[in-house]
C-alpha cells in the first residue's frame, strides 16, 4: 500500500436524504483524492440507489458505494472499515448513530442539530470523551464569509462590550411551508423549529458573543400552520398529500413533487418502500411544531438577546444588530425580497427557499456604527455556493487537507460542546414555551 493510500481516510453516510447530497458530491468530488466514500445507510434502499446514480459519473470505474440498511450499521463499520462517519437521518435519530460510530472507534461529522433533547446531547457528550473520538457538527452559517466578518468586528472591539443582541430571522411562505409539510412537523422528530432551525442561529450568536446561555424565556405558538388556524383563515384544502390531489391544484402552499427530479427521486420514487410523503398539507392535521417564536436569553458576558422566528413572511432573511459600549453593527441579508405563488421546484437540487428558487435576489449590507463616527459599511465579497458560501468553506474545513498546526483564528470548527450549547438555547426556550417560566439553561446538560 502507497503512504497516501494509507491516510486515506473511509468514510460512511448515514441518511440519504436531500441534506446528504452535499456530502456524498463533495466526497466522490473535491475531496475525492483524500477520503474513500465507502459505504451508504439508510431505511429506503430506493434513495441509496438514487445517490449512487447521482455518483457514477464522478466515479466512472468504482462500483456503486455498497448500501447498508439500519440494522446493519455496525456491521457496516467493521466490514467496511469505516473510520469517518457523516450523519444526516432525522434529527432525533442523530444520537443514535454518533454514539455507535464513536464507541466503534470512528470520528463523526453530524448535521444540525446535533440532536433534539438535553439526555441525547448528554449521551453524545460522554461517549465523545470515553472514546476519545472527535464529533464535528455542521455549522455551515460560521463558514459564511459575512458572518465571519461580524465575528471580526465584534473580537476586534470595534463597538466595544457587547450588551444586547436583537436578531429576527424570517422564513418566507415557500421556505417556512416547507418545515410544515415534512417530518420536522412532528415535533418528537425535529424538536421544533427552535431546535432545528434555530440551533444555527443561536449557534451564530453564542460564536459571535464567546459566550454561553444561561437564562432562557420564551413565548410563541402555532399561528399560521396547521388545521385549525388554516381553517379559521379559509386557506385550508381538503387533502392530506398534494401529489395526485385535485384539491391541491392551485394552492401556492401545495409542493409539487413531481415538478422536480430531484424530489421526484428522492422522495415520490421512494415511497413505495416506506411510506413517507413529502408532500403534506401544511394546513391539515398534525403539526406540532410552533411558526412564531420569541425569546429572550442572557449570556455568560452579561449580554441578552431578543430573538424572534417568524416561518410565514413575505419575504426571507434577517435582520441582526450588536449594541456595544462604543457603537453598534447592524447586518441585513435579504435572501429574497418576495416570495412568487407559482414558483416550482424544478432544478437539481432540493432547495426550496430564497432567490435559488425564486430569483427574488435581494441583498447584504453590513454596517459600522460607532459613536460619534458617520456609519461604514464593510464591504464583504459574496460567497460562492449555498449559504452565502458557508458550504463549500465548511467543507473544506471538514475533508480538506489540515496542516497538523493548522489556526482556525475565528474558532469557526464546531466541536460538540458548541452543539450542545447550541441546543441548551432551543430546549430551554421549548420548556419555557411549555411552563411559561424562565429556564436556567446551564442545568440542561449537567448530568
Amino acid at each position: 500500500m502507497s503512504p497516501d493510500a494509507a491516510r486515506r481516510r473511509r468514510c460512511a453516510v448515514v441518511g440519504l436524504g436531500a441534506r446528504a447530497q452535499l456530502f456524498t458530491e463533495a466526497l466522490a468530488g473535491p475531496y475525492a483524492g483524500r477520503i474513500d466514500l465507502a459505504a451508504f445507510c439508510d431505511a429506503n434502499a430506493h434513495r441509496m440507489a438514487v445517490h449512487n446514480t447521482w455518483l457514477a459519473p464522478a466515479r466512472p470505474s468504482r462500483e456503486p458505494v455498497p448500501a447498508y440498511a439500519p440494522d446493519d450499521f455496525d456491521e457496516m463499520l467493521r466490514r467496511e472499515r469505516i473510520d469517518l462517519v457523516v450523519v444526516c437521518t432525522v434529527d432525533h435519530l442523530h444520537d443514535h448513530y454518533i454514539v455507535r460510530a464513536l464507541e466503534a472507534g470512528c470520528d463523526v461529522v453530524t448535521e444540525k442539530p446535533m440532536t433534539t433533547t438535553a439526555e441525547r446531547a448528554r449521551r453524545i457528550l460522554e461517549a465523545e470523551r470515553r472514546t476519545g473520538h472527535e464529533v464535528r457538527v455542521a455549522f455551515n452559517y460560521r463558514y459564511n464569509p459575512v458572518h465571519s466578518a461580524v465575528r471580526e468586528l465584534l473580537a476586534g472591539g470595534e463597538i466595544g462590550e457587547v450588551g444586547s443582541v436583537h436578531f429576527e430571522w424570517l422564513l418566507d411562505l415557500r421556505h417556512g411551508a416547507d418545515y410544515f409539510r415534512r417530518w420536522h412537523r412532528d415535533k418528537t422528530n425535529s424538536g421544533g423549529l427552535l431546535v432545528h432551525k434555530a440551533t444555527h442561529h443561536f449557534d451564530l450568536v453564542n460564536w459571535w458573543l464567546g459566550a454561553r446561555p444561561e437564562t432562557v424565556y420564551a413565548q410563541g405558538g402555532l399561528f399560521f400552520y396547521g388545521d385549525e388556524a388554516g381553517n379559521r383563515r379559509g386557506l385550508a384544502r381538503d387533502y392530506a398529500r398534494a401529489h395526485g390531489s385535485p384539491a391541491a391544484e392551485g394552492d401556492p402552499f401545495a409542493i409539487r413533487l413531481a415538478d422536480s427530479s430531484v424530489l421526484s427521486a428522492l422522495y415520490l420514487d421512494a415511497e413505495a418502500e416506506d411510506g413517507y410523503h413529502r408532500d403534506q398539507n401544511v394546513f391539515g392535521p398534525g403539526v406540532s411544531i410552533e411558526d412564531d417564536m420569541a425569546v429572550l436569553v442572557r449570556y455568560s458576558s452579561g449580554a441578552t438577546l431578543t430573538y424572534h422566528l417568524t416561518a410565514y413572511a413575505p419575504w426571507e432573511g434577517y435582520r441582526i444588530a450588536f449594541n456595544g459600549s462604543e457603537g453598534r453593527v447592524e447586518l441585513l441579508v435579504e435572501e429574497s425580497t418576495w416570495t412568487r405563488p407559482d414558483v416550482r421546484s424544478d432544478g437539481a437540487s432540493a432547495v426550496m427557499h430564497g432567490a435559488a428558487v425564486g430569483g427574488e435576489a435581494g441583498r447584504t449590507q453590513l454596517l459600522l456604527r460607532r459613536f460619534w463616527e458617520e456609519p461604514r459599511e464593510i464591504k464583504v465579497p459574496t460567497g460562492e455556493g449555498g449559504h452565502g458560501g458557508g458550504d463549500v468553506r465548511m467543507l473544506a474545513d471538514l475533508f480538506g487537507e489540515r496542516p497538523p498546526d493548522a489556526s482556525d483564528p475565528l474558532g469557526r470548527a464546531a466541536n460538540a460542546d458548541d452543539g450542545a450549547l447550541s441546543l441548551a438555547t432551543g430546549l430551554a426556550a421549548n420548556h419555557s414555551l411549555a411552563t411559561g417560566f424562565p429556564v436556567d439553561a446551564r442545568s440542561l446538560m449537567e448530568r
